[in-house]
């Protein structure tokens, strides 16, 4: 972690430098922002099985004359990374109120490759997890890959938000689209073995992924991926009073969200019901916060394929991903994508620190801390089906455990690192507090969660 505050920080005094001469706002030197500024982050790491990540990430700010700092009048962010081993990120996100008169328009246009994306079954605690599966110092072991599988998503979202009712802008009309197109197949162990000595490599053994389909429980016209393209409309009542780091109010929305069959190649139409509500609480200094998100998702009519049950309709894109339960998102050092169901809910509370609030050659820095708790739970199952006949000879008590999902629960602390308000690098670790869970996680993003 320390190798990445370095990075980050020597990055941030290198992009104030380079956009001291347009950034300060004469009449307001203090505070305002004027024009564009920018902040830029190096990306370096490594796995064993994925290989070598590098790439970079910057995000464009234009504060105009620095009237409505810390509001920006446009942002723009880019992303390139790739590891050696074929994983990557492409993605370009626009988002700005001011463009368009009276219009808040955000638009994600993103190609994500992953050569080894987890996947643990359907219904949380429903389907087992056994880690000693994963291990390869035990005598279970079967691959440190079982539980992935291969996904490439291109994906292109739009949002628009505007004022509904004239004497009050708090609250706001919702619509957009979102296209996807998943290509979904096994993991290419011949390619993650290459350079490899034998005592390293990956054995060629079906996981988790290939064995649902096989047995049924995901069907052929979903297994190898669709196209999806949903329609989504809503509502978005909004007091905070500001966005980066809102001190006080409520963000809340309901979106209705409608994926037609003739607007893609999946064979059923569907329609899922998106809630969210967020509240914020200062407490005697803009720098101590409290805060919570709460959230449902659920589908409403017809059948989803399983790539899309993870999928969260945003309102507004934060990260690059959009997907839960579990991981960077949603349920902190729970596995990512453990918690997958027709029908979720979930809960999240932060105590929020900023401690530290400087300047750096002229441009707003601050180092801020977080204590976090998450929770999140299936309320409606997927309903799926075993070929008795594959599973004949399948000891099915080592995948399903049927009738005992609970609440799924992590707790962790953070750390943030903010440029000009609006450019934030967010560290969090999380531990789940069940085994069943996995153990913890360590996520480096962009922005607070919510």
């Amino acid at each position: 972690m320390i190798r990445f505050i370095a990075l980050f920080l020597l990055t941030m005094i290198f992009g104030v430098v380079a956009a001291q001469d347009t950034t300060m706002d004469s009449a307001r030197s203090n505070e305002a922002k004027k024009g564009w500024t920018f902040g830029a982050l190096p990306v370096f790491s490594y796995d064993a099985d994925m290989g070598f990540q590098y790439g970079a990430l910057v995000n464009f700010f234009n504060y105009g004359n620095g009237g409505t700092y810390p509001e920006y009048l446009q942002s723009l962010y880019l992303e390139w990374t790739r590891t050696t081993k074929g994983s990557g990120v492409n993605r370009i996100y626009f988002d700005s109120k001011h463009t368009i008169p009276g219009i808040w328009v955000s638009a994600d246009i993103s190609y994500l490759t992953e050569q080894a994306m987890q996947f643990f079954g359907f219904n949380g605690y429903d389907a087992v997890y056994n880690a000693s599966w994963e291990d390869n110092t035990s005598p279970d072991y079967v691959s440190r890959l079982f539980y992935r599988h291969d996904r490439r998503m291109f994906r292109v979202l739009t949002s628009f938000q505007g004022q509904l009712l004239k004497s009050t802008d708090d609250i706001r009309w919702l619509a957009g689209f979102t296209y996807t197109d998943n290509t979904i197949g096994s993991v290419d162990i011949e390619k993650l073995n290459e350079g490899k000595n034998s005592a390293n490599q990956l054995p060629d053994v079906p996981g988790l992924y290939d064995e649902y389909v096989s047995w049924g429980a995901i069907t052929e016209n979903e297994a190898l991926g669709n196209k999806v393209t949903y329609i989504k409309a809503g509502l978005v009542y909004d007091t905070r009073d500001e966005e980066a780091f809102p001190k006080k109010g409520i963000w809340a929305d309901a979106i209705l969200s409608y994926a037609p069959t003739f607007l893609g190649d999946w064979d059923s139409d569907y329609t899922k019901l998106t809630l969210a509500f967020r509240q914020y609480f200062g407490f005697g200094t803009r720098n101590f916060v409290i805060g919570y998100r709460l959230g449902y998702q659920g589908t409403i009519s017809g059948a989803v394929p399983f790539h899309m049950q993870p999928h969260i309709v945003p309102v507004i894109m934060i990260g690059a991903s959009s997907e839960g339960l579990g991981g960077s998102r949603s349920l902190r050092g729970v596995m990512r994508n453990r918690v997958v169901g027709d029908g979720i809910v979930l809960g999240n509370a932060e105590l929020r620190w900023r401690f530290l609030n400087t300047k750096v050659m002229k441009q707003k820095i601050y180092v801020g801390t977080n204590v976090f708790a998450d929770v999140g739970k299936v309320v409606n199952k997927i309903d799926f089906q075993l070929d008795p006949v594959k599973t004949q000879n399948v000891n099915l008590d080592d995948y399903f455990d049927f009738g005992n999902e609970s609440l799924h629960l992590s707790t962790g602390i953070g750390l943030k690192f903010g440029l000009n308000d609006n450019f934030i690098l967010s560290f969090d670790y999380g531990i789940a507090t069940d085994a069943r869970d996995g153990t913890s996680g360590t996520y480096i993003n962009m922005n607070w969660l919510f």
